[in-house]
């Protein structure tokens, strides 16, 4: 084994790289550590303690005890001879020892030394964990045993900090946990100097899926660990780097960096943009970084990191892949974080969320023909909420489950209501992609209807054509129980998704409603009037009643009217209102037919 050992350590390089991977050297201080050489100092009588580590021109010290400095120059440094055996290292007088005569040690008054090799499982030594003394001594077999002791448990402390909690085991980069305590350090010695950090996001959103399901697990180690391979070598000694994520660098400059962190940006760019095999498919990474730069000990490193996720998003929204941090999206982030957080208490309330109802027209004779419930949410303490501003994202959680659920028993309750007061009143409600892709949607709504007492025939279900295209079979079967149940079907929004007329013929829909986007311009637009009066007659060849969304104008009205639309709805015919309103609205005039 000693024989191994000494081979080992004599390729240097290797031993090197093994020290780099451990991400151990210039990282900040750890209690793990300093309770050992704190222990040292105590058991063997020591002044100073440091577990030393030997880079390749200097002995740095991870932790120590008893002296202020953070490194001293390798040549001549006792721990250099440490690392070559396997055995304690004690030297009882540096100034009589040739080896170290006029040493930097010897020439600051130290007189003893005693170290214990730290050595890898594979043979590669680190450092050492050693005691100096400013008296000639000895150390006899008990203080010998100690400090061997006291060596593997160190060795044990850096196996630890590598399988868990601070680094990938996957790359070796430090993680997000080691960032934070790093940065923590950082704003300890550095206090109010300027940094600045960045995040590459290597791949899409579409591209990580895509190779996900290819290549599974392989694709994203393979992709990281290529990455990772590119970057180490361009850090030096002021710049770190971190895997923070499946598929995402962040690299912090410290105050000691005097680039340009732009251009450095740039150059890590463009060698992460090279193609990277994964498992023998070269894969070429569509690159995001975002930026931000800050001053230390004014933000918590959860806030640094937050900041650099919030600018490689806007990165991946960018034509040119790169962001810097923007306070104003951050704004915008946190208030839609925080609607949401509200939502969900909302749904329990009696006093928040609420349905007003727009009329729908029949275009050909003025009448009204039903009504679309809209979702309104007046927060306790910003009032009023956009719905443009809390319904798309609630629609992306598992909020949309709830809300859905909410809002068709609230409007049937309402259904319910006004046929007491001699109205029936059809009442259609939007429902979200995730609502159509539960196993149990169409179960779920029948019950509501069947307890809440009203007609199924007077309720409508509206969904944008994006919902048919993550699961088109489950949509359908889910849509033919609904529509076999007399509950109407309609497609919302036609023409601003996918637009994949293959749908129109499969679904078991009757309505079709044309985006307001080709309705709001569409007296003064050649292109609009072509498109829509094309929609029309397409719909009533398939069989579709057809309605046109946000009517404004009277020239829009007479030209949709002109060219067979069914029905409207828009400012110009009614607002959405409260439900009291809506029936002093209904009730002096006459309802159509809904047959």
């Amino acid at each position: 084994m000693a024989a191994y050992i000494v081979d080992t350590v004599h390729n240097e390089e290797a031993r090197l790289n093994a020290l780099r991977d451990l991400n151990l050297l210039d990282t900040s201080p750890s209690d793990s550590f300093d309770r050992l050489t704190r222990m040292a100092s105590r058991l063997l009588e020591a002044p100073v303690s440091t577990i030393s580590l030997t880079d390749r021109d200097r002995q740095w010290f991870k932790s120590k005890v008893g002296v202020d400095i953070t490194e001293i120059p390798r040549e001549q440094a006792p721990c250099s001879y440490a690392i070559g055996d396997n055995e304690i290292f004690v030297v009882p007088d540096l100034q009589a020892d040739p080896r170290f005569v006029g040493s930097p040690l010897a020439e600051a008054g130290i007189r003893f030394y005693a170290g214990a090799p730290l050595f890898t499982r594979q043979g590669y030594g680190l450092g050492t964990l050693c005691v100096v003394d400013d008296k000639v001594r000895e150390l006899d077999d008990e203080g010998r045993q100690v400090l061997r002791d006291l060596a593997g448990m160190v060795m044990s402390q850096i196996e630890l900090q590598t399988a868990i909690g601070r680094v990938d085991a996957a790359t070796g980069l430090p993680n997000q946990n080691q960032m934070f305590e790093d940065l923590e350090y950082l704003a300890r010695q550095h206090r109010d100097a300027e940094a600045s950090a960045m995040l590459f996001e290597l791949v899409s959103h579409q591209q990580y899926g895509q190779g996900q399901r290819v290549l599974g697990t392989n694709f994203t180690e393979a992709l990281i660990r290529g990455g990772s391979d590119r970057l180490r070598p361009r850090m030096g000694n002021t710049a770190r780097l971190y895997q923070v994520g499946p598929t995402r660098f962040a690299v912090l400059l410290t105050p000691q960096y005097g680039g340009d962190p732009a251009a450095f940006a740039a150059e890590l760019t463009e060698v992460l943009e090279l193609p990277i095999s994964c498992a023998g498919i070269p894969v070429t990474p569509t690159v995001a970084v975002g930026s931000c730069s800050f001053v230390m000990g004014e933000l918590t490193p959860r806030d640094i990191l937050r900041r650099l996720l919030n600018a490689v998003e806007d990165a991946c929204d960018s034509e040119d892949g790169h962001a810097v941090y923007c306070p104003t999206h951050d704004q915008r982030q946190a208030r839609s974080f925080m609607l949401l957080n509200d939502f969900a208490a909302a749904l329990h309330v009696d006093d928040q969320l609420a349905l007003h109802y727009q009329p729908r027209i029949d275009l050909a004779t003025g009448r009204w023909r039903g009504v679309e419930a809209l979702l309104r949410w007046t927060h306790p303490q910003l009032g009023p909420i956009p719905p443009f501003e809390f319904i798309p994202a609630v629609e992306q959680t598992a909020l949309a489950k709830p809300l859905t659920e909410w809002v068709a028993r609230t409007a049937l309750a309402q259904v319910v209501s006004w046929e007491r007061d001699g109205l029936s009143v059809p009442v259609s409600i939007n429902v979200s992609a995730l609502n159509l892709d539960e196993a149990d949607f169409a179960e779920r709504i029948l019950a509501i209807v069947a307890t809440s007492g009203a007609a199924a025939e007077l309720l409508e279900l509206e969904f944008t054509e994006s919902a048919v295209a993550k699961n088109a079979c489950r949509v359908v079967r889910q849509l033919e129980t609904l529509r076999d149940a007399g509950i109407q079907i309609a497609i919302d929004d036609f023409g601003s998704g996918y637009s994949n007329l293959s749908y129109l013929q499969t679904l078991p829909t009757s309505v079709l409603k044309i985006d307001r986007a080709f309705i709001t311009n569409l007296e003064a637009s050649v292109r609009d009037q072509r498109l829509v009066r094309s929609m029309i007659d397409m719909a009533h060849d398939l069989g579709y009643r057809v309605v046109a969304e946000g009517i404004e104008t009277q020239e829009a009205y007479d030209l949709l009217r002109e060219w067979g639309c069914d029905e409207g709805q828009g400012y110009l015919m009614a607002r959405p209102m409260a439900p009291l309103q809506v029936l002093s609205w209904l009730k002096p005039r006459d309802l159509a037919s809904v047959a």
